[in-house]
């Protein structure tokens, strides 16, 4: 008798075992990934989520696309180069396992699952991404920014860092004025940056030619019933500390809140 035949069969433990015969690996529940693409304002991380999607499409894969709160206000990923898709709204109460299942339920298989604007999730809807990776093998892909304007973790960006597969900066660079690369969301109301406050939903309102607009949301943000008037500028951290927007702070393309 070898030690061949004394090895135990499947033991991961034992570098002698040998391979499980053809057909023994498909008793084995599949592992898929969970993986978070992120990054600052206009890095492309929209952009990247819908090639994503149309990239396993193409292939034969078919996926689920989420977004938590876009920027356009309705259920949908929206870049804006001006790419836009549909997709399933995830609500605050929503249990992101339901929607695979529902989709099971219509007979229509689920590869892949992409999550756009995903900083805005639950960290309970972060763990049931993990679990349709790690339980049915499906690859999830969330896209989103990691901290918010008083530079803390968003809770979903946070937890999707605790228990990521993989986690992945979009290189896309966007710059501070200073040309140094930009990482960090400064909320600035007449020319000030603002540090303290709610974290809010944003969205764009103004048209596809027009300097990008966003809509506050928070009720910490009316006063009087009147909306308030912000715009977000991306900073390296140096002037992010500083409170320093540079000679030039109204530039095109920032987002603001009117």
């Amino acid at each position: 008798m070898t030690a061949l035949d004394d090895a135990v069969p499947g033991d991961p433990t034992d570098a002698l075992s040998a391979a499980p015969p053809a057909g023994m690996r498909r008793s084995v529940a599949p592992h898929g990934r969970l993986k978070f693409c992120y990054g600052p304002m206009d890095c492309g991380k929209s952009t990247l989520a819908l090639q994503i999607d149309h990239n396993h499409a193409r292939q034969g894969r078919r996926g689920l696309v989420l977004v938590r709160h876009d920027r356009s206000g309705a259920p949908q990923i929206t870049s804006r180069i001006g790419i836009t898709r549909l997709a399933t709204e995830v609500g605050t109460a929503t249990d992101v396992r339901d929607l695979v299942r529902e989709e099971w339920a219509q007979g229509r298989h689920v590869d892949y699952v992409i999550v756009d604007e995903a900083q805005f999730l639950s960290p309970a809807q972060v763990d049931q991404l993990a679990e349709l990776a790690d339980e049915v093998g499906v690859d999830v892909y969330c896209f989103g920014i990691a901290t918010d304007f008083r530079s803390r973790l968003f809770p979903g960006a946070g937890r999707l860092f605790e228990l990521a597969d993989e986690l992945q900066p979009v290189q896309v660079e966007v710059l501070c004025w200073c040309g140094l690369p930009g990482r960090f969301n400064a909320r600035v109301r007449d020319d000030e940056i603002i540090r303290e406050g709610d974290t809010v939903v944003v969205a764009d309102t103004l048209g596809q030619h027009a300097e990008h607009s966003v809509v506050e949301t928070s009720s910490s943000a009316r006063s009087d019933g009147d909306l308030a008037t912000f715009r977000y500028q991306v900073l390296c951290r140096r002037h992010f500390r500083a409170g320093d927007l540079g000679p030039a702070t109204a530039q095109h393309g920032q987002l603001r809140l009117s």
